[in-house]
């Protein structure tokens, strides 16, 4: 368990630093995190702000789609967060496009492996991922439909609020999922089996 915890809370704590990097990178980001942009320039708030009150939002639509929420999703919509504005005041802006190219394949991955980490540690789908899978357990529809609608609404809109889409959009579209693929089976916690009783041998 105590394993599990600190595999949770790194992965968030990571995602967090990732969404932070592809600010700094300013290159494009993922789906959310274009819509977090652009709410963010729209209320001149912390992206850290709007990422929390986003995700508790979402995580208000799981009421009609009878989801119950783990330890793992009241924390991701925590501390991904906070996180993201800690690591942006440590990290300085970039001008080199080179750094900034770089900081965004950094990100990518980082994205990644802080994915593989938290649902890893099996507390629960995030607010964003469980509102996909109750769309699909409520109307039998695709995850795979379900998921592409999500992510283009939430990139529509983010972009029409001033959100950043670029390069790294792109990027992160096309290596994520088999970046996470890959990571996934690394973070993976497997049950334990305890012992079975050895018999006595026969007199």
């Amino acid at each position: 368990m105590l394993r599990r915890l600190i595999q949770l809370y790194t992965g968030l704590a990571l995602y967090g630093v990732s969404t932070a990097m592809f600010v700094r990178a300013d290159l494009g980001a993922d789906p959310w995190n274009v819509f977090h942009l652009g709410i963010m320039k729209l209320l001149s708030l912390d992206i850290g702000t709007v990422m929390i009150v986003t995700g508790a939002l979402v995580l208000l639509l799981w009421i009609p789609l009878r989801q119950r929420p783990g330890l793992g999703t009241i924390s991701n919509v925590i501390v991904l967060g906070l996180a993201a504005d800690a690591a942006l005041s440590l990290m300085p802006v970039l001008n080199s496009l080179v750094a900034r190219g770089t900081l965004l394949v950094c990100a990518v991955v980082v994205n990644a492996i802080a994915t593989g980490m938290y649902i890893g540690a099996g507390f629960g789908a995030g607010p964003r991922d469980g509102l996909m899978t109750g769309i699909h357990a409520r109307t039998g529809w695709s995850v795979r439909t379900i998921r592409t609608a999500i992510e283009v609404s939430v990139l529509f809109i983010g972009w029409l609020l001033g959100g950043t889409v670029g390069v790294g959009t792109v990027v992160y579209a096309l290596a994520i999922g088999p970046l996470i693929q890959l990571c996934l089976p690394w973070f993976r916690q497997k049950p334990t089996r305890k012992p079975e009783p050895q018999s006595e041998p026969a007199l």
